[in-house]
């Protein structure tokens, strides 16, 4: 299973594929006894998926055939035990692919020419995920963040490791008694250097916050290396090129929760200056209908906001309940699609911060 997308995964999966291209979403749970109804769950609506092949005049046999197939190798490569918010599988002539969602999704399976990427891309960018650094003489280690979740990640070649049995500089330190700095040390830099090269690629391909652990002497000497720690915020902080997930969380919380803390009040500057200009809205019509028109500029959503709607007859977005027709349980992951596809900065804020805006609020471009 895949957690997560870069912008480039994002643009290849929204491309056109042949008839059918299949999307099957389905919601998981990470813990007991909730998790206990996925695999029937799973397993429902991928059968659920292959009766609409079956009843579809449009695929052929031998497109209907290897399709399923792809289904099946696609179920297969799906592990429940390490489940999050949301399943979605997609399969198409040729190929497939199991994402793992760290977001509620609705249960649904559609078949078109393009892939249902909205509630994927939601999913990232609510998940806001960050990079963290780790520095050491020795090894530089790199971790990647979400909002709840922390992990080693081998992705450019790291972690970078170097041997330090050998001595630095024994005729420096028998002239001024004392030993050298670690970091002072040519090779040590030299090592810093590579790490800031491999650090540069990754941000290229796969752009996110960046976070930088490491004791202050380390700190300095990785600043002077190179480029990415000039965009970085700083963690004084040893021991995590060779720590655990858990020790390199507790020590980003304190500051990640500051940032967060940050974000979230300039965000509040912006729809109030927003409201003074007359660029300000609000609620889940007027925003679908602005962000339909391209017009939004800045989309703010409550982290776990989801509203279910349908269209009425004067083409407005009304309350629905999931099981009327033409009920529409993604439209907020749809919002936040459509917005980025028009360049606009999405933000989520904590529950609440947006109770009078009704969950979700935006700043027009005109």
């Amino acid at each position: 299973m895949r957690h997560d997308p870069s912008p480039a995964t994002l643009a290849e999966l929204r491309r056109p594929r042949s008839y059918p291209a299949v999307s099957v979403l389905t919601p998981t749970h990470r813990r007991e006894p909730y998790n206990a109804q996925d695999p029937v769950r799973l397993r429902n609506v991928v059968t659920e998926a292959k009766k609409q092949l079956e009843a579809d005049p449009a695929v052929t046999r031998e497109r209907r055939a290897d399709v399923m197939r792809q289904l099946d190798q696609a179920l297969a490569e799906v592990d429940l035990t390490h489940a999050e918010d949301g399943l979605a599988i997609y399969a198409a002539p040729g190929e497939h692919q199991v994402w793992s969602l760290p977001r509620t999704v609705p249960e649904r399976v559609v078949l078109s020419d393009t892939f249902l990427t909205r509630n994927l891309v939601s999913a990232h960018t609510a998940a806001r995920p960050f990079w963290v650094l780790s520095l050491s003489a020795d090894r530089v280690t790199l971790w990647s963040g979400s909002a709840d979740h922390i992990a080693e990640d081998r992705t450019g070649g790291f972690p970078l490791t170097r041997d330090l049995s050998e001595n630095f500089d024994a005729e420096r330190q028998e002239r001024i008694g004392d030993a050298p700095s670690t970091f002072r040390d040519e090779r040590t830099r030299q090592f810093l250097r590579e790490a800031d090269a491999a650090m540069s690629t990754v941000l290229r391909e796969h752009p996110r916050p960046l976070y930088v652990t490491g004791e202050p002497a380390a700190l300095s000497a990785f600043d002077e290396a190179g480029t990415v720690a000039g965009n970085a915020v700083q963690v004084q902080h040893g021991g995590l090129a060779h720590g655990t997930p858990e020790a390199v969380w507790r020590a980003l919380q304190p500051v990640r929760e500051e940032e967060a803390r940050k974000e979230t009040a300039a965000v509040l500057r912006e729809l109030e200056a927003a409201r003074g200009r007359r660029t300000y809205v609000s609620g889940i019509d007027e925003v679908w209908r602005t962000a339909r028109e391209g017009r939004v500029q800045l989309l703010a959503v409550e982290e776990n906001h989801q509203v279910t709607v349908r269209d009425d007859t004067g083409g407005h977005l009304v309350p629905a309940g999931s099981d009327e027709p033409g009920a529409r349980e993604d439209i907020v992951d749809e919002i936040v699609e459509r917005c980025l596809e028009t360049g606009a900065d999405v933000r989520f804020v904590p529950d609440g911060t947006l109770e009078e805006a009704q969950g979700i609020a935006g700043v027009l471009r005109y």
